[in-house]
C-alpha cells in the first residue's frame, strides 16, 4: 500500500498490485550479475521468498561478526562495503549499486560476516532469506552451478585487485583506483571522464588503506603530471589512457 499527497495536502492510499511487486522482484534478480542469465522458472522461487527493504542514509545494515540474515541486491541508492582494525582505521571494500549483491559470503559458508556494510544515501535493497536461498541450491542444480561460476569470476577479479596491492606503489594503486571509479561514477566523453559522485580524499584514503595526507601528496603527482583535476570538490580525468599507463607502468617499475 502506497501514501501519495494530493494538492490540498489529503494522503491518498494507493494499492499496487502484488503482481507489481513481484515482478519488480524478479528485474530485480535478473539485473544482478549472481543471478543474470538463469531462466524465469530458476528465478521465481527466490523472486516469491524475497522482500523489498529501504534503508536510510548513514543506517548500518549490518555490521562485521553478525550472524548471515541473507543476501542482498541493491535496487537503488549505494552501500559501502568496509572493514576496521582494532585501531579503528577503515578499509572501504567496495561501493555497491543497483544491480549488486552482497552479503555472499557469510551466507554460503554460514559464518558470521566478514564485514560491514552501511547505505550510504537512502537505499532499496531486495533480500533474499538464507533458507530460501538455501533451499534453491538444494532443489536447482543450474542455479547452485551459476553461483559458483558468478562468484569465481568474483574471487579471480579480487586476486588481481591483491596483486596490484602487493606488488604496486601507491600512485598506481591510486591511477589504478581512479581509472576504475570513473566507469562507474563518471561521465566519459572521449579520453575524459567527469565525476558525477563526489570522492573525498578520506574516501580515496579508504578505498586503498592509506592516510590522507598520503593521498593527497599522490593526487597532487597527478595534477602535475596533467592525469586528475581538482574542481572545488569534484574530480576531473582529463586523459584516461595516460592514467591507465600510469598505473601499468608504476606497477611494471615498482615505484610510488
Amino acid at each position: 500500500m502506497a501514501l501519495l499527497r494530493g494538492v490540498a495536502g489529503i494522503v491518498w492510499r494507493v494499492a499496487f498490485p502484488m503482481s507489481a511487486v513481484r515482478d519488480e522482484r524478479e528485474v530485480a534478480l535478473r539485473t544482478c550479475y549472481l543471478f543474470a542469465g538463469l531462466a524465469p522458472e530458476s528465478l521465481a522461487p527466490l523472486a516469491r521468498a524475497s522482500s523489498i527493504r529501504v534503508i536510510p542514509p548513514g543506517t548500518e545494515i549490518f555490521a562485521a561478526g553478525d550472524t548471515a540474515d541473507g543476501l542482498r541486491v541493491v535496487i537503488s541508492g549505494q552501500v559501502r562495503l568496509w572493514i576496521a582494525d582494532r585501531d579503528g582505521r577503515e578499509l572501504t571494500l567496495h561501493f555497491a549499486e543497483a544491480g549488486d549483491s552482497f552479503g555472499e559470503i557469510a551466507l554460503l559458508d554460514s559464518l558470521p560476516r566478514s564485514a560491514a556494510a552501511t547505505a550510504l544515501e537512502t537505499t532499496r535493497c531486495l533480500l533474499l532469506p538464507v533458507a530460501a536461498v538455501e533451499n534453491t541450491l538444494a532443489a536447482d542444480p543450474v542455479v547452485a552451478r551459476h553461483l559458483i561460476l558468478s562468484l569465481c569470476t568474483i574471487l579471480r577479479r579480487n586476486v588481481d585487485t591483491i596483486g596490484g596491492f602487493a606488488f604496486s606503489g601507491l600512485d598506481a594503486r591510486l591511477a589504478r583506483r581512479l581509472f576504475d571509479l570513473a566507469h562507474s561514477h563518471a561521465e566519459i566523453e572521449g579520453p575524459s571522464a567527469r565525476f558525477t559522485r563526489r570522492f573525498s580524499q578520506t574516501d580515496l584514503a579508504q578505498l586503498l588503506g592509506v592516510t590522507r595526507e598520503a593521498i593527497n601528496k599522490k593526487l597532487r603527482a597527478l595534477e602535475h603530471d596533467g592525469l586528475v583535476l581538482r574542481e572545488g570538490g569534484s574530480l576531473f580525468l582529463p586523459d584516461l589512457p595516460g592514467l591507465a599507463a600510469r598505473a601499468e607502468i608504476e606497477r611494471r617499475m615498482g615505484l610510488g
